[in-house]
Order: structure tokens, then C-alpha cells, then sequence
């Protein structure tokens, strides 16, 4: 899979770093489907402190673990960026991230000041350090790939996007008079959803794509600028939010097209792929695509012809993060455990095929695509559906947390019992 990348064992993080990630993003997904279901229809309304609590559950503590998680793995394979004492950095960047997001939701419910700024220390602690870690070290590479590039615009949005997330609740709670909140909470929404997720999955296609189903490669031209066409477009964005907010729609108009047409650039590729096998990851990375593709066109809509769309466009947004989401980590998470137990020398590494069999992933396949189907009947026709949709999301969350549990176990019990190879004295 990775057999471009030139990876060795000492420049892979621990898989304990990825997993830790990829398990805490599980369990706050099976958090956001509990919540969905006792809360229904109130959760998805943006407005609402459920819907905001519903957000920042999926965003911070789903999105925020397993795109971390990814990040300590794809900067050595992509980027040929390693780091030193890896865990100790995980730990440092993840307890305080998981406190903060607590804290930032209790602090919703009940609007204290001392919730919030407990949130914002701690956030600051785990999210500040680790991501300008990782782009001082995006900038100090002599030659870069589109992914690499584009990673580190993403990872730039991040920081910015904590920045405006801080200065909203400093007009929330009065700390502050200084800027429009609504047009902060506007400029807040598209950079978490085009600058961080949505750029960070482009720039992993560039690569992944071609990797994993033996496609031809993205134009050069075309990926070295879109990440910095979309952060340009973000940051003229930010201008707008200070200055002139009645514009901010117009630069909205620009990036939701320029996703919309990489997504079906995405479902082309994966339609001319040299590789005939089918599995789950390629049915999670077709139904994402798809997904980001209706939600950028039905954006664009809402924005030009203010049709109310904002609940459907969340739902298609939300299959897409999580689509993705599920197809790398049954991409990964197989690899990682096959490739360091074998990098260790142990004769009996699991196959990747044997670390999650396939068939459990077509099941999931089959559970997210119920979810989303029961999401969007809930959307357009019966609300009361949601508590249904609830249920469901745990179930999905259920199913990848019991997958990459097992496959942290495989890997232990490997580790404890299996035989392994000795290398001569002096080799």
C-alpha cells in the first residue's frame, strides 16, 4: 500500500499514536449518536444549543481525533516527517483536547464564563502546540508534494479557525466588543468545513487516491494550487469579516464549486482505477464523494437563491466527513497493524485481510448507508426519524471502534505470543 513512501519502522509513530486517536473519535461518535437520539429534531437546528453541542461533539471529538490521528501517520508517509517521542506529543495534544471539548460543551448548555475559558486553555493546549508543530516542520521541507502542501494549508486553517472560535466566545460572553458574531460564525463554519476538513481530505487524495486503487496521478497544476486557491479565497474571506460581511457569500460562491468539481474529479479517477477488486473503502470513498459534491452544489443554492437548504446540506456534509472517515480507517489501521508487527520480525503477522475481514466492513457499509438514507427521510419528510438516526450513528460508531479494538488486540496478543525472527549478532 505504502510501497512508495519509503517508510521504515523508525520513522512510523507507534501504532499505539494512531490507534489512541482513531478509538477516542469512536467513542465520541457513539456520543453524537446518543445525543442525536435523545435530542431528535433540535440537534441539527445550527442555532439551538443541542445543535451546537451536536457540532462540536462530531467536529472536536470525532473529526478533530481521527484527522489528528491521520496526520501522525500520513506526515511520515507523505511528507517523510518524523517525530520525536511520538506518544509523549499524542498524550500532550489529546487529554487536553478531550477536556476542552468537554468543557466547551458543558459551557454551552449553561453559558459560564469559567466553562468557557477552561475550554479555551485547555483546546489551546492540545491543538496549538501539536499543529504548530507539524507545520513548522510542512515549512522547513525542501520539496513538497500537493499533499504535503495542501496539508499544511489545512493545518494553518486549524489555527486560524481556534482563533476565531476563541474571539467568538469573547463577544459571546463580553470580554470583547470588537467584530459582527454573525459574520465571525460564518467565517467560523467555512473555515472548519472547506479550510480543515474538507482541505485536509483533498490533499490526502492527491496521494491516496493513486495509492490505494492504482489510478493516474491528479494534474500537477491542479493540485499544487487548489489548496492554496481555497486558503487564499479563506483568507480574503476573513478580510470580508471584518470589513465588508455582506460579501462573505460571494467567496462561498467561488470555493463551493471548486470542491464540487474535485469530488467528481475524485469519483472519476476511482472510475477509471487499474485495480478491479471492489471493497468497502472504495463504497465509503464513493458515497463521500457524492455526498460533498450534492452538499457543495445544494451550498452554492442556498447562498444564491436562499432556498433553506442548510439542514440537507449539513446531513450530505456530515456522510461525507464520516464516509471518508470509515474508509481510512480500514485502510490504515489493517496496515498498521500488518506492517509493524512484520517490520518486528514476528512469522505469524496477521494479513491484512485477517487484522478486519472485509466482509464486517460491507456490513458497516450497509449500516452507514441505512444512516444516512434514515437521516435524510428524517430531513425532508419525518423528523421524528432523528432519534431513529441516533441509533443508528452509535451502532456505525459501534462497529469501526470494535474493528480497530480488535486489531490493537490482534497486535498485542501477536506481540506477546508470536514468534519472531532474530537478526545475527552484527547483521
Amino acid at each position: 500500500m505504502f510501497q512508495n513512501s519509503g517508510l521504515s519502522l523508525e520513522q512510523a509513530p507507534p501504532i499505539s499514536v494512531i490507534l489512541r486517536f482513531f478509538l477516542t473519535g469512536s467513542i465520541w461518535g457513539v456520543v453524537a449518536g446518543v445525543w442525536l437520539m435523545f435530542q431528535g429534531d433540535s440537534s441539527i437546528n445550527s442555532n439551538s444549543v443541542n445543535g451546537l453541542i451536536l457540532t462540536h461533539i462530531i467536529t472536536l471529538g470525532v473529526m478533530l481525533s481521527f484527522m489528528l490521528g491521520a496526520l501522525f501517520q500520513m506526515l511520515p508517509v507523505l511528507a517523510g516527517i518524523s517525530f520525536k517521542e511520538p506518544i509523549k506529543l499524542a498524550i500532550r495534544s489529546q487529554w487536553p483536547i478531550l477536556f476542552g471539548t468537554i468543557f466547551l460543551l458543558l459551557g454551552f448548555f449553561n453559558a459560564s464564563s469559567l466553562l468557557y475559558i477552561l475550554s479555551i486553555v485547555f483546546l489551546g493546549i492540545g491543538v496549538v502546540p501539536i499543529a504548530s508543530l507539524m507545520l513548522r516542520r510542512l515549512l522547513n521541507l525542501n520539496n513538497h508534494s500537493a499533499s504535503s502542501r495542501g496539508m499544511g494549508f489545512a493545518i494553518f486553517n486549524l489555527l486560524i479557525l481556534f482563533i476565531i472560535g476563541v474571539w467568538m466566545i469573547s463577544l459571546i460572553m463580553g470580554w470583547s466588543t470588537r467584530g459582527n458574531i454573525l459574520a465571525l460564525k460564518q467565517l467560523h463554519i467555512g473555515l472548519g468545513l472547506f479550510g480543515w476538513i474538507a482541505l485536509l481530505i483533498i490533499s490526502v487524495t492527491f496521494q491516496v487516491i493513486e495509492m490505494f486503487y492504482v489510478t493516474k496521478a491528479y494534474p500537477k497544476e491542479y493540485s499544487n494550487y487548489l489548496p492554496s486557491i481555497i486558503t487564499g479565497l479563506l483568507t480574503l474571506e476573513l478580510i470580508f469579516t471584518l470589513y465588508i460581511p455582506s460579501f462573505i457569500p460571494y467567496i462561498e460562491e467561488i470555493i463551493t464549486p471548486l470542491i464540487a468539481i474535485h469530488a467528481l474529479f475524485t469519483l472519476y479517477r476511482l472510475s477509471q482505477r487499474k485495480r478491479p477488486i471492489v471493497d468497502a473503502t472504495l463504497w465509503f470513498w464513493r458515497i463521500g464523494m457524492s455526498s460533498l459534491f450534492v452538499a457543495m452544489i445544494l451550498w452554492f443554492l442556498d447562498d444564491t437563491t436562499r432556498l433553506s437548504l442548510t439542514k440537507t446540506v449539513i446531513v450530505f456534509y456530515l456522510f461525507f466527513a464520516l464516509s471518508i472517515i470509515f474508509a481510512m480507517s480500514y485502510k490504515i489501521v489493517p496496515f498498521l497493524t500488518w506492517f509493524h508487527l512484520n517490520a518486528q520480525g514476528y512469522f505469524n503477522a496477521p494479513m491484512m485481510h485477517e487484522v478486519i475481514n472485509p466482509n464486517y466492513a460491507m456490513v458497516h457499509i450497509f449500516i452507514h448507508s441505512t444512516t444516512f438514507t434514515t437521516a435524510l427521510i428524517s430531513t425532508w419528510f419525518l423528523p421524528t426519524l432523528w432519534h431513529l438516526t441516533g441509533v443508528l450513528l452509535s451502532i456505525s460508531f459501534s462497529m469501526i471502534f470494535i474493528a480497530i479494538y480488535r486489531a490493537w488486540h490482534l497486535y498485542i496478543a501477536t506481540q506477546k505470543s508470536g514468534e519472531r525472527f532474530e537478526f545475527p549478532k552484527g547483521f
